[in-house]
């Protein structure tokens, strides 16, 4: 019996012949033989399938995004996959921006730019991009704001470039906005149009800081959640200026020339939470804190004030405010703390909220 299992696996064996490795050719060669072209060929169980579109040289594409930074490049890659969501392309040294550039990409959501030396965008560049929302154009040499944005833009940047001048006609249209980034530019006042934000009903957060501009744009819309107006050379807050922001929670002044708040200024934004207004020339304390009824956090260290009322943060008697203060910052003022009555915080419930000097 065993005689004859060994005789039959023996068998087998020269049946089988010995494994020989065969190259690229012969397996082409089979498929001419077989009259099947390579276009007709049915992929085999577990075969790849083709392959997308190509990824542009030197770039890296992975689940629709396409990073290309950092790669000195002078333009634009011609060669994009049209599926493309988000494109990086930030710190090359791209000079301008052409209409055709980007003319695949319709379903682009994302488009950073980020330092480059960017300092011509065609009128029609962006024209395709019609699912576009969120354009990164910071530290580039752009002397003005691009034109023909998408209606479907939601957040633009454009701080550190060589901006002078913020036109409404840009703005026109771009309803689905909610971040404006535009610091570090050198803007003025007299560059920005009267109401150039007003018809972006969705906008809630605007910073303009580290510019020349010498008061608070006019015309902002109410839908203003958050004003970033940080390092300028503003010199009075007054009632007009606000008028209007009645959503506004988070105001930023610091660092500019302020030496007064105009009475009834605070009022016309009844929702503020946050007021920033330290490294100034205030003499005293802004009025009407003491009748906001969710105000939490005053910063006013770094200023002039000599005196601080009894009533400037607290109303009057002792009822408490809505919303306690969970910050007030009075160091760096003339004001001595030993003349501030005990009183001046009834409506303050934690005592470190109050910052009248360095703790030791």
């Amino acid at each position: 019996m065993k005689a004859t299992l060994i005789f039959l696996l023996l068998a087998q064996v020269s049946w089988a012949g010995p494994f020989q490795q065969r190259g690229l050719f012969d397996f082409m060669l089979e498929d001419e033989a077989s009259g099947i072209g390579p276009e007709e060929r049915v992929p085999e169980f577990g075969e790849m399938e083709p392959l997308g579109p190509v990824c542009p040289f030197r770039c890296q594409c992975h689940l629709r995004v396409v990073q290309c930074s950092d790669l000195g490049l002078d333009k634009v890659p011609s060669d994009l996959p049209p599926d493309t969501t988000l494109l990086d392309l930030q710190n090359n040294k791209i000079t301008e921006i052409k209409n055709d550039d980007f003319k695949n990409l319709k379903d682009l959501h994302a488009l950073i730019l980020v330092n480059n030396k960017i300092s011509k965008i065609s009128p029609g560049a962006f024209t395709p991009l019609v699912k576009l929302e969120r354009l990164y154009l910071s530290k580039n040499q752009l002397k003005e704001l691009p034109e023909k944005m998408p209606k479907s833009l939601q957040e633009l940047r454009v701080h550190e470039n060589e901006i002078t001048k913020v036109r409404k006609a840009v703005f026109n249209g771009l309803n689905e906005m909610i971040v404006i980034e535009l610091g570090t530019n050198p803007l003025k006042s007299s560059g920005i149009e009267n109401g150039a934000f007003q018809g972006m009903k969705k906008l809630s957060y605007i910073r303009i800081a580290d510019t020349n501009i010498t008061s608070i744009p006019q015309g902002l819309p109410p839908s203003l959640t958050e004003l970033h107006l940080d390092n300028n050379k503003i010199t009075k807050v007054d009632a007009a200026s606000l008028k209007g922001l009645n959503n506004l929670a988070k105001l930023g002044l610091s660092f500019n020339s302020i030496s007064s708040v105009e009475n009834g200024s605070l009022a016309n934004t009844p929702h503020l939470r946050e007021l920033h207004l330290n490294n100034n020339k205030l003499l005293r304390v802004p009025g009407g804190l003491a009748e906001h009824k969710y105000i939490q956090v005053v910063y006013l260290h770094n200023n002039n004030i000599s005196a601080v009322g009894a009533n400037d943060f607290c109303p009057p008697g002792y009822n408490t405010k809505k919303a306690s203060y969970s910050g007030v910052s009075l160091f760096s003022n003339p004001v001595q703390y030993w003349e501030i009555q005990p009183s001046t915080f009834r409506c303050v419930y934690v005592r470190s909220a109050i910052q009248l000097g360095n703790f030791k």
